[in-house]
């Protein structure tokens, strides 16, 4: 019975709303837990004080674009039990801010201060003054997470004055009266970008999830892409060869290699069948690609000759020459 656009569009929803738990999410949760005080047995949402008490830690979260960090952070905080609720405001004692490009510390200090309740800030405030807003109102509101998401953005440039600046706001917000823990979440440039600084790089764990790698996780995303299938009442045609195919055209990225799993699901609803197969990935890749056949990683004999657009392009080059590499070295024992 052919499904209609709106059934279609149920499936592919309840296959959005599943979180598949993995390595990151345990990885983020530990080092959260380190970081807030232990009292009568129990983690509390009262930071732990280093340096001789004077100031808070934090967590660099680095990954490539559409490796799906966000997503992960963001089910992680919600289930982080000390700060789940204040019970005194009804609401999260974590704060989520996404950076908006191009950033300035007053733009920043601006959209903190409306998500924490604050009036509309005038254009004659100074930044020094809004700042100031900013963290009497973490603290009357008993946040004491602030989590930046595409933290990359804070930074125009390495030498700028206002990176000094980003940097020195960065370490206030870790001092004083009510100090937070910083979870900054941004790409490859967060990293080169935060290490400029000495004092702010040591004061932060760092979170690198490692770039999928064939053979090594092939069976575990088989298994993935029979689940999100299941809910969809599908079947599954793969082999191993073409989930090789699903990681190089996801950039050896797990959120990359979801969404096109999504979409390939969305392509055999629209066909009208029972089983998903590799075509469906190849339709769904080249609309989101929109690339000519021979250029179409599902279709293609030399796939991994195919040239891909990343924003992160060393790390996809090295993982692909990694990869290239290894199975040179196969061939050779082989003969």
């Amino acid at each position: 019975m052919t499904k209609s656009i709106i059934e279609i569009a149920g499936k592919i929803q309840s296959i959005r709303d599943m979180h598949f738990v993995t390595e990151r999410d345990r990885n983020l949760t530990a080092q959260l837990s380190r970081l807030f005080k232990v009292t009568n047995g129990k983690l509390t949402h009262e930071p732990v004080r280093f340096t001789a008490g004077t100031e808070t830690h934090g967590i660099t979260f680095i990954e490539g674009s559409g490796g799906g960090k966000s997503t992960a952070i963001a089910e992680v905080l919600s289930n982080f039990e000390p700060l789940v609720c204040n019970p005194e405001t009804d609401k999260p004692r974590y704060l989520d801010v996404k950076v908006e490009s191009p950033a300035t510390l007053r733009s920043l200090g601006v959209s903190m201060l409306l998500k924490l309740g604050g009036d509309k800030v005038s254009d004659r405030a100074k930044v020094y003054d809004i700042w100031g807003l900013v963290r009497h109102r973490l603290q009357v509101t008993g946040t004491t997470l602030v989590w930046l998401d595409e933290a990359h953005d804070m930074f125009r440039g390495t030498l700028s004055s206002e990176t000094d600046n980003m940097f020195k706001m960065l370490k206030s917000l870790m001092q004083g009266e009510h100090p937070v823990v910083l979870l900054l979440s941004g790409t490859e440039r967060l990293s080169r970008i935060t290490q400029i600084d000495p004092q702010v790089n040591r004061r932060f764990n760092k979170i690198r999830p490692r770039p999928l790698a064939f053979g090594t996780d092939n069976k575990r995303l088989v298994g993935l892409v029979t689940k999100c299938a299941e809910r969809a009442d599908l079947e599954v045609s793969l082999q191993d060869d073409q989930i090789n195919r699903l990681i190089y055209a996801s950039r050896y990225r797990f959120g990359r290699c979801i969404e096109t799993t999504i979409h390939a699901i969305e392509c055999a609803l629209m066909d009208d069948v029972e089983t998903l197969t590799i075509e469906h990935f190849e339709l769904a890749w080249g609309q989101q690609e929109g690339c000519e056949i021979k250029e179409n990683v599902f279709a293609a004999e030399n796939w991994m000759g195919i040239e891909l657009e990343d924003e992160d392009g060393d790390i996809f080059l090295k993982e692909r020459d990694k990869a290239i590499n290894k199975n040179k070295s196969r061939k050779k024992k082989v003969a």
